[in-house]
């Protein structure tokens, strides 16, 4: 009895290894089919939700626009834009993630809540659905974002660093006020720009259009690009908008060693302007250098890529006719390399030398570097009688002698110069701190910079004589 326990108690174990292995077998053999069904199954299309009619849901696939039915299982998160499987047979099936890629178009204009007019391929403008929870919120005039041609949706923003990096959200914070020596020529800008929007009704009355833009020309560091962003910040007073655009280009930036490239960017430049010009606020198109991109046509002096660029340049110039809060500056060091027809009235009708500073507007530049706020050496304070402002305009006076004692320091002039003459007395000053002696500003540092200014201008102005 005992030898028949242990034989059935071993045959027990037996049998339960046996079944152990018949339910691992038929798992594998479940899971086998279900990866033979998975591999023989029919391919699934992938479409667009659009919006629910009923219990039906209408889709896009394939550039058709279809009404079809939806499994249960599916439930009813679907929201427009959303990604959906259609079996065989045209039934959303499951749910799929989003594409992310799709066509870049510029909004024009903000409809309502739910819709933008863009402009994408040229001018070609459509109406487009923007979905997303935060899509109305996060989308403005000028933004670049991504729509399905097939559906109409504007899924989302897409940051252009190229054309992004070009845009201040923010007023410029320079105004006139801080520019120095050129009260002839900010009036003449002021004449051209601001009168316009202050009174546009006498404009109108006389039936005088206003200038389209302006070229400031003259030796570099005379305060060229800090006239431009001065006008924007003026615009946006004298228009009362809270903001206003300054979009810098300097022209090599532009240069593209692929043909239409560089004519695409000025496109894209313009079609950026005018999108922010619907808002109301006013727009600053900066062209620096001008001369190194817009040469004359047929000079001969460049390879013949003015001859696609500069017509490109004028077909925006002209297309900028109706809006008012549009206004393109250019500059540049040598103005006579500068196709004429972009120069002709029309287009860039204002034309306005920026020369190089007299002793004069010397004083007024150092004035806005050289401040009563500054440290100041007690020793020339205390022989003015504490009076701080006597004492910055003695040495103001002194430095712009000291920087005119020769004849020849008026061809080097510069605003940029003037401001270096006051930085490096500032340094000056500072390791004369560190080394253990008093505390200011003092007219030997200042005049000791003009020197060095001075030495150095004259070596460049040498080496590039001796290069040409």
């Amino acid at each position: 009895m005992a030898e028949l326990v242990d034989t059935i108690a071993a045959l027990e174990k037996r049998n339960q290894e046996l079944v152990r292995l018949l339910e691992q077998a038929k798992d594998s053999l479940g899971e086998m089919r279900a990866k033979l069904a998975e591999a023989s199954a029919p391919p699934q299309t992938f479409a667009t939700f659009v919006q629910w009619a009923g219990t039906y849901a209408d889709i896009v696939a394939n550039g058709r626009r279809m009404r079809v039915a939806v499994l249960p299982a599916v439930g009813r998160d679907l929201k427009p834009g959303d990604e959906v499987l259609l079996n065989a047979m045209s039934v959303v099936v499951g749910t799929a993630l989003p594409e992310r890629a799709g066509q870049a178009a510029i909004v024009r204009e903000v409809l309502d809540d739910e819709r933008v007019l863009v402009v994408s391929r040229g001018e070609d403008e459509r109406v487009a659905i923007l979905i997303g929870g935060d899509a109305p919120a996060r989308v403005h005039e000028g933004d670049t974002v991504i729509i399905d041609p097939r559906t109409g949706f504007a899924s989302e923003k897409v940051e252009r660093s190229g054309v992004e990096a070009l845009m201040l959200e923010e007023v410029p914070d320079v105004d006139f006020a801080s520019i120095g020596g050129l009260q002839g020529q900010i009036e003449r800008i002021r004449d051209a720009i601001e009168l316009p929007l202050r009174h546009p009704e006498l404009y109108r009355e006389h039936a005088l259009q206003p200038p389209r833009g302006l070229l400031l020309y003259g030796p570099p560091g005379c305060g060229k690009t800090l006239i431009a962003k001065a006008v924007a910040h003026s615009l946006g007073e004298a228009t009362g908008a809270n903001r206003s655009y300054f979009l810098s280009v300097k022209g090599p930036e532009l240069l593209n060693k692929y043909v239409g490239e560089t004519e695409r960017y000025i496109r894209t430049i313009f079609e950026r302007a005018r999108a922010n010009a619907h808002t109301g606020a006013p727009v600053v198109v900066f062209f620096d250098e001008m001369d190194a991109l817009f040469r004359a046509r047929g000079s001969g002096v460049s390879s013949d890529m003015e001859t696609t660029i500069v017509p490109q340049l004028l077909t925006e110039l002209d297309g900028v006719e109706a809006l008012s809060n549009v206004i393109v500056i250019g500059a540049s060091n040598r103005e006579d390399m500068i196709d004429p027809a972009i120069l002709r009235p029309g287009r860039l009708d204002v034309k306005i030398a920026v020369e190089r500073p007299d002793p004069q507007a010397s004083i007024d530049i150092l004035s806005k570097y050289l401040t009563t706020e500054l440290p100041l050496d007690e020793g020339e304070v205390a022989a003015h009688g504490a009076d701080r402002g006597a004492t910055v305009a003695t040495m103001i006076a002194s430095t712009v002698a000291r920087l005119f004692h020769d004849d020849d320091a008026a061809g080097y002039m510069s605003g940029a110069l003037l401001r270096n003459v006051v930085d490096r007395a500032k340094t000056r000053a500072i390791k004369h701190v560190i080394s253990g002696g008093s505390r200011g500003i003092s007219t030997a540092h200042l005049q000791a910079a003009a020197d060095q200014e001075l030495a150095e201008a004259r070596a460049v102005a040498a080496r590039e004589l001796g290069d040409r």
